[in-house]
């Protein structure tokens, strides 16, 4: 009955994909007795040949539509259909249905097309890998086949790389240029600044931050920088340790006639940064000197501690969450800082997470055509780090599911829920981050959303940026 619904719904939303079917399932009999060939490998995205190697693109079977016959199919909100049809598939076992759906995704999303394409085969390759890692879904000789071809090889950066990376886009840039002027602004007059850095970008906000900070008029600050050494890997990733990285900074400090003090704390997000929570306390319990600025900044870090979703038993007063943002306010700190993705990738259903994944990630890929060309070593490094993403996001389920971006309006509620209250950004943060948007494509734009200010691209949210300071 699952698999008779599933093909009325495929008809229904796409005649295209009835006359496929139809045809794919004649000439399987036309032509062969036997399990047709295998679908073409899909090259992972290795750092140096992703874009070198062309692939020779067949069709299942002899005589399948070609990506140049399927028409329509090809925009965005088809391919989109497809992809959940063939979720749906998956969901519910049907290896026919499924792997029919995959051939005509194969053959309309390269991975080396337009921005639309490389989006659908970046979904493709992660629902491929998703029934591969089910043992309830046997997706015939061909799913085994490609899942050998799966793993996305991400790069390991240099700092210079690293740095390099970040300012391509404002998508990581708009959270330092808001955060720096905002932590600016609250420190004035204080003699030593401890900052809390949660970032996923590995402390690259810092340099620029501390080029600021040693231009005081009333003399540069002592200042104090904890990161958290997480345990787990996530895209980006840099090449050296965070002790190599803390000697690098306090050097530059130096160099800025500014003196720091470099503290790791190996942590993890899994457990909402225990280690680091428990040290902060300890030390904030020593420390009552009112001379100190405490400042927490939060960049496209806190997604990743698992929220309510992983488990039935857990309510969201004692989610990890919750009780990291408890734990932080309950330090009293000068301003909390909060940059990340306007997107929800937190449900349970797959479909939904596919829909809302797809409706955000096309982004990225959009940008990417403004500035980077094909065949370059940082588009191949920059779509390798959206390519996990999908795949964690679709492939992954319980704790290894750790991308889990929510809105900005539920961010907001959960901050107010802790008793943080909105500090609304001043002029010359707004004017610093116009004046870095300009140095980017058109497309790029800025808006306030209440105290909160918000990244678009074409008028879709990307990344809020968000002030907070206690009740």
């Amino acid at each position: 009955m699952a698999s008779q619904f599933l093909k009325s719904n495929l008809i229904l939303s796409s005649c295209y994909i009835l006359e496929f079917v139809s045809l794919s399932l004649s000439l399987m009999m036309q032509f062969t007795e036997t399990l047709p060939s295998p679908l073409h490998q899909i090259t992972p995205f290795s750092t140096l040949t992703m874009n070198q190697n062309h692939i020779h693109r067949t069709g299942p079977w002899p005589g399948f539509p070609t990506s140049k016959a399927l028409g329509n199919v090809g925009n965005a909100n088809y391919m989109e259909q497809l992809l959940v049809h063939c979720a749906n598939a998956i969901e519910s076992n049907d290896a026919t249905l499924a792997q029919q759906i995959l051939w005509v995704l194969n053959n309309i999303a390269p991975p080396d097309g337009d921005s639309n394409q490389r989006l659908t085969c970046g979904f493709l390759r992660a629902l491929i890998s998703r029934a591969a890692r089910s043992e309830s879904c046997k997706m015939l000789t061909a799913m085994a086949h490609v899942n050998t071809n799966l793993a996305i090889n991400t790069h390991n950066f240099s700092i210079i790389e690293l740095s390099s990376f970040v300012d391509l886009t404002p998508w990581h840039r708009f959270g330092f240029t808001a955060a720096n002027t905002a932590i600016l602004e609250a420190v004035e007059g204080y003699s030593v600044i401890h900052i809390v850095d949660l970032s996923l970008t590995h402390c690259m906000q810092i340099p620029t931050l501390i080029d600021s900070i040693a231009g005081r008029l009333e003399g540069p600050p002592v200042v104090k920088l904890t990161v958290a050494g997480a345990t787990e890997d996530v895209p980006p990733m840099l090449d050296l340790s965070y002790e190599e990285l803390g000697t690098k900074l306090v050097s530059f400090a130096r160099s800025r006639n500014v003196t720091m003090e470099f503290r790791v704390i190996p942590s993890s997000f899994s457990d909402g940064f225990s280690s680091l929570v428990e040290q902060l306390r300890m030390q904030h319990l020593v420390n009552t000197d009112n001379e100190e600025a405490l400042v927490i900044n939060c960049h496209m870090m806190l997604h990743y501690i698992p929220e309510e979703t992983l488990s039935f038993e857990t309510t969201s007063a004692s989610s990890f969450r919750t009780m990291f943002l408890k734990a932080l306010r309950s330090l009293n700190p000068t301003i909390l800082l909060l940059v990340d993705e306007d997107a929800d990738f937190t449900s349970n259903t797959l479909v939904c997470r596919l829909r809302s994944a797809f409706n955000y990630l096309w982004i990225p890929y959009d940008t990417i055509d403004t500035f980077l060309p094909r065949g370059s070593r940082q588009r191949q490094w920059y779509e390798a780090n959206i390519c996990w993403k999908i795949e964690n996001v679709i492939a992954h389920e319980g704790l290894q599911r750790v991308e889990r971006p929510e809105p900005k309006s539920r961010w907001v509620q959960r901050m107010r829920n802790v008793n943080f209250r909105g500090v609304v950004f001043s002029e010359d943060a707004v004017s610093d981050v116009k004046s870095m948007l300009d140095e980017h494509a058109t497309g790029w734009g800025l808006k306030r959303e209440e105290d909160d200010l918000v990244l678009t691209w074409k008028g879709h949210n990307v990344v809020f940026a968000s002030a907070w300071v206690p009740n």
